[in-house]
């Protein structure tokens, strides 16, 4: 239970800077979908996204491995973990780096904060594996959002063209990764590399940063596909749409950081039951938070999409769509996490790659014709894809339910009273 407890706090933490994140984020798609026509805030969307979609790719996954190695590491006094973070970021650096000169031309701006991007991401992975959800919450889920509101704010209310867009959404990054490795120094002293530092973290890692990188494009995909078959301006009525599942994928996120290191190690010592408790009580708190909101949403879809302004409410049946299908997806609880703490990074890789696969076909046949729509189903054909998989690979191996006995027992007033 103190295990559970711990969770629950860490994870409350998690979902309170989620919810602060994605309240910004919604606000920022309201603040440029009303100071600008649809053209021109489907083009800073698509932009926005393929930035994103590319520093994931960059960051090779190199967080979650942190967190896997510093999370075992506890046993043994965390020795020699400063190398595990310096093979980590090094790597990150170059990539994101290299890919922010080659995609100069495409991105402008948002070139330069692509190393800053990654390398933040892996630096507030790295704080959470020593069990700490705090700078995650502050930098990530509050800081940075926020700040990136009031720049785009101040932009649309100063009328500079959308051009400025990118460079006011981008710039504060740059504070949030120096922020991050302050945060980390004071965990992770400094000490001697050991020889064979990097080979154990990227013979770890490598499977996963192939998962990675395609769980990056999979999240970021169809607004950019969307844009390029259907044209910016459905690109800017999808992301408008859509926006509400940033809410449940955060909160999602915030369990999902919070459980991680501690599955990791429940796993790591045969502790199946301790790793079964962990599962179905994050599926139930990730259930309770996030139904409410779907089925809001869908109930209210008609007015919310006024928010974006008059062109945007034609958007209700990509909304039925989207809350249809985190409904069905976030029942199945922290499914991918639970299969990558016990070690199956290439299933998970593979369960991507038919979810990647599944949403491009839909795409294709769909976004010609149906615009928005097409692009929903197609994200929604992929989602459940990515769910279904794990879900039957972890009963088929270790008779892992995301609902049983300890579903009642994450409801208990003790529990949330620890939290």
């Amino acid at each position: 239970m103190a295990a559970l407890n711990r969770v629950a706090r860490g994870g409350l933490a998690g979902v309170t800077g989620a919810t602060a994140g994605a309240l910004a984020q919604f606000l920022l798609v309201v603040v440029v979908t009303r100071a600008y026509p649809a053209e021109v805030a489907g083009t800073f969307f698509t932009s926005v996204a393929l930035a994103l979609m590319v520093a994931g790719v960059a960051k090779l996954d190199a967080g979650n491995g942190l967190v896997f190695f510093i999370a075992r590491a506890e046993t043994y006094g965390y020795l020699g973990i400063s190398g595990y973070v310096r093979a980590a970021v090094v790597p990150v650096t170059v990539v994101a780096t290299l890919a922010g000169v080659l995609l100069w031309p495409l991105l402008g701006p948002l070139s330069l904060v692509l190393p800053a991007i990654a390398v933040a991401d892996v630096l507030l992975a790295a704080c959470r594996g020593f069990g700490t959800m705090r700078p995650t919450v502050l930098l990530d889920g509050m800081l940075l959002p926020l700040s990136q509101l009031a720049l785009v704010a101040a932009v649309a209310l100063t009328g500079l063209s959308g051009t400025a867009l990118p460079l006011a959404w981008a710039l504060p990054y740059l504070p949030t990764v120096v922020l991050a490795a302050l945060a980390l120094r004071g965990r992770a002293p400094r000490t001697p590399y050991l020889a064979g530092t990097g080979r154990d973290l990227w013979r770890h890692t490598a499977p996963r940063s192939a998962a990675g990188a395609i769980q990056a494009v999979f999240q970021r995909l169809d607004i950019v596909v969307v844009a390029a078959l259907g044209g910016p301006v459905q690109a800017a009525v999808y992301t408008a749409a859509t926006r509400f599942k940033v809410v449940g994928q955060l909160a999602g996120q915030g369990l999902a950081q919070a459980a991680q290191p501690r599955l990791v190690k429940a796993l790591a010592d045969g502790d199946l039951a301790r790793a079964r408790e962990l599962y179905q009580a994050t599926t139930m708190w990730l259930v309770l938070a996030t139904w409410p909101i779907w089925l809001g949403y869908a109930a209210l879809a008609p007015w919310l999409l006024r928010l974006f302004g008059p062109g945007y409410t034609s958007a209700v049946p990509v909304a039925l769509v989207l809350a249809a299908t985190m409904t069905a997806a976030t029942a199945c609880g922290l499914v991918d996490v639970v299969l990558t703490a016990a070690g199956h990074t290439t299933s998970s890789l593979l369960n991507l790659v038919a979810a990647v696969a599944c949403t491009l076909v839909l795409d294709l046949a769909l976004i010609p014709a149906h615009g928005a729509l097409g692009a929903a189903i197609g994200w929604a054909g992929g989602v459940l894809v990515k769910n279904a998989l794990p879900l039957w690979q972890l009963h088929h191996r270790y008779g892992l339910h995301p609902f049983g006995r300890h579903s009642l027992a994450a409801l208990r007033p003790r529990t949330w009273a620890a939290a």
